[in-house]
């Protein structure tokens, strides 16, 4: 799971992205005798079409659900 930094510009967040897909990438190359992780966690409301498109296959979109914290 990754929670990246908040930010006005999402695109701002692309290289956290890109880093966590290759580690997910990595890991998982390592690791495939053994197991395989099927999910990559990354997003939120704000960042989440970015993403997306960095690989992740699971997002939190809470805040665009259910609307801002009090």
């Amino acid at each position: 799971m990754c929670i990246a930094p908040f930010v006005k510009n999402p695109d701002e967040n692309r290289v956290y992205f890109d880093k966590m897909f290759k580690l997910y990438v990595d890991i998982n190359e390592k690791f495939k005798h053994n197991m395989e992780i099927r999910n990559l966690s990354m997003g939120m409301s704000g960042d989440y079409i970015t993403a997306v498109e960095h690989g992740s296959t699971m997002v939190r979109i809470g805040t665009a659900l259910f609307g801002e914290r009090a």
